[in-house]
C-alpha cells in the first residue's frame, strides 16, 4: 500500500460507520439561518450589479453621451474588476477570514455604487464600475464558502442554492423597477444591502473550519456550538473537521502550485469547467443586453423585463426546493439543455426576422426564447456549477482553486458581454446558435464528468475524490 493510499483509509473510514449519521442529523438552527442572511445580501446586490446595466442603458447614453462601445466598455469592466477581485479572493479569505472579505467587498462596492450614481463622464462611470466589480469578485468565493462550511449537509444543497435565488431576485428587482427610475437613483438602490450586510458582519461566527485550520480549535468548537446549539453534540463533526485538515496539511502545502498536482487534477477540471461552460453559453451577453434583445426582437422591453424576472424568481425557487431531492446532476443536465434550446429559439426568432417570414410571430418567439433561457438557466446552471466546486476543492487548496475558477469563469464572461454587441450587429441569429452550442457541449460534460454531490459532507466528498475520481 502506497503512503497516500495509508494515510487516506482511517480517514475514509470514518465516513462510513455511525459517525456520518450523527453528523448528517445536525440541526438547522436560527444561528445558522441568520449567517446566511447576513452574508446573502451580497448575493442579492450581485444579482443588481447584472441586472442594472440593461434597464439602465438608454438613460445613461442620453444624459453621458455614450455610444455603444463606450457602454460595450461599461459593461464589460464589471467582469474586469470582478477578475481583479477573484484573483485574491480565495487567498484573502484564507488570510483574514471568510467575514473579513465580506466586508472588505461591502467598502469597495459602497464606493463603486456612489461613483456611479453621481458620476459625470464615462470615467467615473467606469471607475464606479469597475470597483463594483472588485467586491463582486472578492465576495464570489468568500460568500459561498462560508455558507458550505456552517450548514449541515442535509441542508446545504438548498441552503447554497439560495444564493441563485437571490441574485436572480436582485436582477428580477432592477428588471422591474429600472425603465420606471432613473439609472441614478437605481444605482443609489444597490447600495442597501450592502449597508444592511456590514453591520450584520459583527454578529455572525467565524467559519469553524477555517478558524480550525489557522490553528484556533478552541475558537473553531466555539463557533460550531453556537452553530449547531448549546445542546447539540458537536465531537463528531469536530473532529471530522480537524482529522480532514490534518490529513490535507500531510499530504499537500497550501499555494497556487499545489492545485496542479496530478490528484487534484479531476477535482480543478469539473470545478473550473462548470463555470466556464455556464458564461461560454451565453450568459453575460443576455443577462447584460436583456431589455435590447427584447426590443430588437420586436417586443416591448418594458413588458419583456418583467416577464424575465418573474421567471427567474420562479425557477430559482424550483431550484432552490430540488436541489437537495433530486440532487446537483439531473438539475444541472435539465438546465444547460434548457438553456441550449432557449438560445436556439431566440436564434430561431432572429432568422426568420431576417427572411421577413413570420413578422407577427418572431417578436413572440423571440420573447419566448429568453424566458426559456432564464427560466431554465436560473433552476441549475445559476447557482449548482459554484455549489459544486465548493463541494469538491479539498480544503488545503480550497483557496488558490476557488480563486482560478472564478477567474476562469470572469475570463469567460468578459469575453461574452465585451463581443456580444459587435457579434449581434455581424450576425444576430448566428450569435444564439453559437450560445445554443456551448451549452449543448456542457451538456455532454455534465454527463460525463461531474459527480454526484448530494447528501455528502464535504470531507467525504473531497476525500472520496481523491482516491476514486470518476465515482
Amino acid at each position: 500500500m502506497e503512503k497516500g493510499e495509508a494515510v487516506k483509509k482511517p480517514l475514509l473510514e470514518n465516513y462510513n460507520g455511525q459517525g456520518s449519521e450523527i453528523s448528517s442529523s445536525a440541526p438547522l438552527t436560527i444561528v445558522v439561518g441568520f449567517s446566511c442572511i447576513v452574508v446573502y445580501c451580497s448575493s442579492f446586490a450581485g444579482g443588481n450589479s447584472i441586472g442594472y446595466s440593461s434597464p439602465a442603458e438608454s438613460g445613461i447614453l442620453n444624459d453621458l453621451g455614450l455610444d455603444l462601445a463606450d457602454y460595450s466598455v461599461f459593461v464589460s469592466i464589471f467582469l474586469i474588476g470582478s477578475l481583479c477581485g477573484a484573483v485574491w479572493s480565495g487567498k484573502v479569505a484564507e488570510f483574514i477570514g471568510r467575514r473579513g472579505t465580506m466586508g472588505v467587498t461591502d467598502l469597495f462596492c459602497i464606493t463603486g455604487w456612489l461613483a456611479i450614481a453621481f458620476s459625470k463622464d464615462a470615467l467615473w462611470l467606469d471607475f464606479g464600475r469597475f470597483l463594483v466589480g472588485c467586491g463582486v469578485g472578492l465576495s464570489c468565493y468568500a460568500a459561498p464558502i462560508y455558507v458550505a462550511e456552517i450548514t449541515p449537509k442535509t441542508v446545504r444543497g438548498a441552503l447554497m442554492s439560495v444564493k441563485p435565488l437571490l441574485m436572480s431576485s436582485g436582477k428580477a428587482l432592477f428588471f422591474f423597477i429600472g425603465p420606471v427610475v432613473n439609472w441614478r437613483i437605481l444605482a443609489l438602490t444597490a447600495l442597501v444591502p450592502y449597508l444592511l450586510q456590514l453591520p450584520g458582519l459583527l454578529f455572525i461566527s467565524e467559519s469553524p473550519r477555517w478558524l480550525m485550520k489557522i490553528g484556533q480549535a478552541e475558537k473553531s468548537e466555539s463557533a460550531l456550538r453556537r452553530l449547531r446549539g448549546e445542546k447539540a453534540n458537536i465531537s463528531q463533526e469536530t473532529a471530522e473537521i480537524r482529522d480532514y485538515i490534518e490529513y490535507s496539511k500531510r499530504v499537500s502545502g497550501d499555494g497556487i502550485l499545489s492545485v496542479f498536482q496530478r490528484k487534484y487534477s479531476y477535482c480543478l477540471i469539473v470545478g473550473t469547467g462548470l463555470v466556464a461552460f455556464r458564461q461560454l453559453g451565453g450568459l453575460g451577453g443576455i443577462s447584460f443586453y436583456a431589455s435590447s434583445i427584447i426590443k430588437s426582437a420586436g417586443f416591448s422591453s418594458e413588458i419583456g423585463s418583467i416577464a424575465v424576472g418573474t421567471t427567474e424568481i420562479l425557477s430559482a425557487i424550483l431550484g432552490v426546493c430540488f436541489i437537495d431531492k433530486f440532487g446537483r446532476r439531473p438539475l444541472l443536465l435539465i438546465s444547460a439543455a434548457g438553456t441550449c434550446f432557449g438560445s436556439f429559439i431566440l436564434g430561431l426568432s432572429f432568422f426568420l426576422q431576417g427572411l421577413h417570414f413570420g413578422e407577427k410571430i418572431t417578436p413572440v418567439l423571440g420573447l419566448a426564447g429568453i424566458l426559456v433561457y432564464f427560466g431554465f438557466f436560473s433552476l441549475g446552471m445559476e447557482g449548482i456549477p459554484w455549489i459544486i466546486s465548493k463541494e469538491i476543492f479539498p480544503v488545503n487548496i480550497k483557496g488558490a482553486a476557488g480563486s482560478i475558477a472564478s477567474v476562469v469563469s470572469l475570463i469567460s464572461g468578459w469575453v461574452i458581454s465585451y463581443t456580444f454587441n459587435f457579434i449581434f450587429e455581424w450576425n444576430s441569429a448566428g450569435t444564439f446558435f453559437i450560445y445554443a452550442a456551448m451549452s449543448g457541449a456542457s451538456v455532454l460534460f455534465v454527463w460525463k464528468m461531474v459527480p454526484e454531490t448530494k447528501g455528502r459532507s464535504l470531507e467525504e466528498i473531497q476525500a472520496s475524490l481523491l482516491i476514486s475520481p470518476q465515482q
